[in-house]
């Protein structure tokens, strides 16, 4: 019980201090949208009561909050993943496409394999096809200095176009005769199973929380955590440290990239059962939205990207309710993630001016004034 309690008390207590600051930012982001609501002639609170009602009001409600949740809960893994080692993936986008379509073709394929193995080996299928994706600008990172967010950036339209040539005729992975470019419909043995029945909530949500945990724990208690965190906080101290920081660079870039692949999968695997054209556009970059807000902690990505998937799923009620058009949410999820950057710097410039203030003081006490 002893060894049980000092795992999880940092793990609760990390995330109480980490999530102050997402919280503060939600409630100033909810202040001003209710101010937007007000000047639309409507009731706040009549607004977000119907909001509430549709991302959690009913069994159904709460599978779509956990559909939009998902995907959005993996993408920021990935981009905060990346953080943490001083990189920023803002090639998410074009990672979904590619894992996507790695699952797909996975998915669709016939295989004398039981159902269970079928559907993992496109799920890692998937994951290999954002991988993939990221290999470049790893190497390119590592070895040349160049920027990843300028590579990552310009893959994403390569990667969506790509796809896109691939699912329209006469290509082979293209549905002959199809009203809208896609693939064959997905293989039932190959399918993520549903949540709750009736429902479209697949195992994607699963996934992700699954890979929080051991992001968390990887990060913060093994011998990797430690060299990914010296590495993205001071490359230089890590190269006297004694660590590999070009493989570093390069091992958490196509974990990242991996990790975007694996949008893609649980979207085409669990929700539309085929690869369609364009089938997740603006994935990659909400997931930049999830990471800054949670400040690249794992477990705060959990409920950022619950709290994103809520602002989504209630927007319908609301409009139909209320009549509030539904970009109000993601007006809200832009106050709160500016808001949360705008505290962070608010709270390094305080540090700094402290640092500063202290400095003339120890001086005089090293002097002996």
């Amino acid at each position: 019980m002893k060894e049980r309690k000092n795992v999880f008390l940092p793990i609760i207590g990390e995330l109480i201090l980490t999530g102050g600051r997402p919280i503060l930012a939600v409630v100033l982001a909810l202040t001003v949208g209710a101010f937007l609501i007000i000047a639309y002639g409507k009731n706040p609170l009549e607004a977000y009561a119907a909001m509430l009602e549709g991302a959690i009001g009913s069994k159904a409600a709460i599978a779509n909050t956990g559909v939009r949740t998902a995907p959005l809960l993996l993408g920021g893994l990935a981009v905060a993943f990346g953080f943490k080692a001083g990189l920023l993936n803002v090639g998410v986008e074009g990672q979904i496409y590619a894992g996507g379509a790695a699952a797909a073709a996975v998915g669709i394929t016939p295989l004398p394999v039981p159902g269970w193995l079928h559907v993992s080996l496109a799920v890692i299928a998937g994951f290999i096809g954002g991988v993939l994706w990221g290999v470049i600008p790893a190497l390119l990172k590592a070895y040349r200095g160049i920027s990843e967010i300028v590579i990552t950036l310009m893959l994403n339209y390569v990667g969506i176009h790509f796809i896109s040539l691939l699912i329209h005729e006469p290509s082979p992975l293209a549905l002959k005769d199809a009203f809208y470019p896609q693939s064959p419909n997905i293989l039932p043995s190959a399918r993520l199973p549903v949540l709750i029945k009736g429902t479209s909530l697949h195992a994607g949500l699963i996934i992700g929380l699954i890979l929080a945990v051991i992001i968390h724990l990887a990060l913060r208690y093994t011998p990797f955590g430690f060299r990914t965190r010296m590495t993205g906080q001071n490359p230089e101290a890590a190269r006297y440290a004694g660590i590999n920081v070009r493989k570093q660079i390069i091992v958490m870039m196509l974990l990242s990239a991996g990790i975007g692949g694996l949008v893609g999968t649980g979207e085409v695997l669990g929700l539309k059962w085929a690869l369609y054209d364009f089938f997740a556009v603006g994935l990659g970059y909400d997931g930049i939205a999830v990471a800054l807000m949670a400040n690249s902690n794992p477990l705060a990505v959990i409920l950022t990207a619950l709290f994103f998937g809520a602002l989504r799923a209630g927007a319908g009620k609301m409009q139909v309710a209320v009549g509030i058009e539904t970009p109000i949410a993601q007006v809200i999820q832009a106050l709160a993630v500016l808001f949360v950057i705008a505290i962070g710097f608010g709270a390094r410039m305080r540090r700094t001016r402290l640092e500063r203030g202290q400095e003339p003081e120890q001086e005089a006490v090293a002097h002996g004034r």
